[in-house]
């Protein structure tokens, strides 16, 4: 199957397997219906799941096998995310991040505590995996954001119906009362902000920006880290690990200096240098580390031809990005008595 046809089905099976869950809704309000489809694995059960994932939180991710039936997965750092090896090969290693909505995948593991599978192993196919990246960064966010919106904006009018009504009584009796209206118009206005900033919170949360930056640089040649970066990374590495839902995106670089792929492996062990380093001596979680990545000599922040910028040129960036949903003020709404 071409990979244009796989994200079509992807697309199209995620569609149709996506539950209120998969938007972030409170289990509370979750229909009889769909409790019967979740299974709760018992304490210590050893279990293997084959399915499509339907859900991603930081982490766990929830997967839909065949039958339409739900398990939710917790991952911890020990748990193994690689792709399907085929004839004499192992594999390749992958950060828990890789793990998206839409991929078909298979999870080895035992129950935990609460029904879920914590997982030990888990392996999917590079091809999917393909096909889920351009699923999720294409089609997937615009449609989820625009079911997430109207979902929420639904209970959000609803309320507001609701509110509504027992304004109009709020303002028969304060008419009555004391003959004004002007607490009521006062909530009826809270009211609406309350919507349009929900709204606009729920567009925000697959929205990233960085919060902090940093950037370390290397000799020429060389991916060793020099007192000054070990010394940036630690205090970026307080700092993310003071923030909510945060992410690690991690990219390395390098001059224009010998050729184009000896450039690009330099440029990634650098990067991996970072992250061992951040991982070691922070104890970052791996699943908080976007898959770093190597660009070579490719985006050069200053001129190549001047030794000045070269140094400039050998380094890696270090970005802490944040949900704007996360980040962001919830609406209250104040009701001021007369």
């Amino acid at each position: 199957m071409s990979i244009k046809l796989r994200s079509i089905a992807l697309a199209f099976g995620l569609a149709l397997a996506l539950s209120p869950l998969a938007f972030g809704q409170d289990s509370t309000q979750t229909k009889p219906t769909d409790a019967s489809r979740a299974r709760s694995v018992s304490s210590g059960e050893k279990m293997k799941v084959k399915g499509v994932v339907t859900r991603r939180d930081a982490d766990t991710f929830t997967v839909r096998d065949i039958n339409g039936v739900d398990t939710v997965v917790r991952l911890s750092d020990r748990t193994s995310v690689k792709s399907s090896g085929g004839f004499l090969r192992s594999g390749t290693n992958y950060g828990q991040t890789n793990i998206l909505r839409g991929l078909n995948l298979e999870v080895d593991g035992r129950g935990g505590s609460n029904g879920e599978l914590n997982a030990e192993r888990i392996r999917f196919n590079e091809t999917d995996l393909r096909t889920a990246r351009a699923v999720e960064s294409r089609a997937t966010p615009l449609e989820e954001r625009a079911s997430a919106s109207e979902g929420r904006l639904t209970e959000v009018e609803q309320n507001a119906q609701k509110l509504s009504g027992q304004l109009d009584e709020l303002a028969a009796v304060s008419n009555a009362a004391r003959g004004g209206a002007k607490a009521a118009q006062a909530t009826a206005d809270a009211a609406v902000a309350g919507v349009t900033a929900t709204n606009d919170r729920i567009s925000a949360l697959d929205d990233y920006t960085p919060q902090e930056t940093a950037s370390v640089n290397f000799r020429v040649g060389s991916s060793v880290l020099n007192p000054d970066a070990k010394t940036k990374l630690d205090e970026i590495a307080t700092k993310a690990l003071n923030a909510k839902g945060y992410v690690l995106e991690v990219t390395g670089f390098a001059d224009s200096t010998g050729g184009t792929e000896m450039n690009r492996r330099l440029s990634q062990r650098r990067a991996d240098a970072v992250i061992r380093y951040l991982v070691e001596n922070h104890q970052i979680p791996l699943r908080r580390i976007v898959t770093p990545y190597g660009f070579g000599e490719t985006n050069p922040v200053a001129d190549n031809k001047t030794r000045e910028g070269r140094t400039q040129n050998r380094r890696v960036e270090v970005k802490v990005l944040v949900s704007k949903g996360i980040t962001s003020p919830t609406p209250t709404m104040t009701v001021n008595p007369q």
